[in-house]
């Protein structure tokens, strides 16, 4: 039986004025740090996904050629350096100072300019509002305690004009099935404990915080995987993992 629990908005108002961040979230993460670039570690299903983002972007805004971009929540780099690669200016910040050195490193290695730094959404938004033509928050808002408030600060960050793209996951029965018991227990594609159903965020959610910051829904995506041929593909089903295009 499904629980319905607060909605993103709702939580937004009931929250603290505190930092908008889970530090137990930041301690999950930074522990699988080392693992950020292993395509075959915790992080496979990264790196599988990445190339349908990056061509999901494209596909929406064109050439990414000289673009400046911000990546909210960058960890180990992965969707950073791919759009820095296809010729953006990118920024990427994370408050996990393990992930950011990781990324930091391998964008040594690798070549690809990324300009990592170790600041929150929100204050990143007091120091550059409207200074990018691109905002991406891919697989982040699920794990913060004030998603709304994200949303807000990718849409002081973006230019009048500019895209700011999301992902992450719904919440429904389905998805508690699939992404969490199907994901995390069975299968073991993430590590278990990685997501928490509760903080889940519906589409119908997340479309009513990007218009209450300004945000014009343009375009929503859903992601699946297939158990057979072990291959995700973009689609019409949006009812466990969803990507949602908006402008300013």
């Amino acid at each position: 039986m499904q629980t319905e629990t607060p909605s993103s908005a709702d939580r937004a108002h009931s929250a603290p004025q505190t930092a908008n961040v889970d530090q137990a979230e930041l301690d999950k993460f930074s522990a699988l740090a080392a693992k950020w670039w292993d395509p075959n570690s915790e992080f496979k299903p990264l790196h599988a996904i990445n190339p349908l983002r990056l061509d999901w972007i494209k596909a929406i805004v064109g050439n990414l050629s000289g673009k400046q971009i911000l990546d909210v929540g960058c960890g180990g780099g992965i969707l950073a350096e791919a759009m820095a690669k296809a010729g953006a200016k990118v920024t990427g910040i994370d408050l996990a100072e393990k992930s950011l050195k990781i990324a930091k490193l391998h964008g040594l290695e690798s070549g690809v300019q990324v300009d990592y730094r170790n600041i929150s959404a929100e204050d990143i938004a007091t120091e550059q509002a409207g200074c990018f033509d691109i905002v991406t928050c891919m697989e982040m808002i699920e794990h913060v305690p004030d998603p709304s408030s994200i949303v807000r600060a990718c849409s002081q960050l973006v230019k009048p004009g500019g895209w700011v793209f999301f992902s992450t996951l719904n919440r429904n029965p389905k998805s508690f099935l699939f992404a969490i018991v199907g994901a995390e227990y069975i299968l073991g594609l993430l590590p278990k404990g990685t997501h928490r159903w509760q903080s889940f965020v519906k589409p119908s959610e997340l479309a009513q915080a990007a218009r209450g910051a300004g945000l014009n829904l343009v375009h929503v995506k859903g992601m699946s995987y297939n158990l057979f041929t072990q291959v995700y593909s973009l689609g019409s089903d949006t009812s466990v993992n969803y990507l949602m295009a908006t402008q300013k």
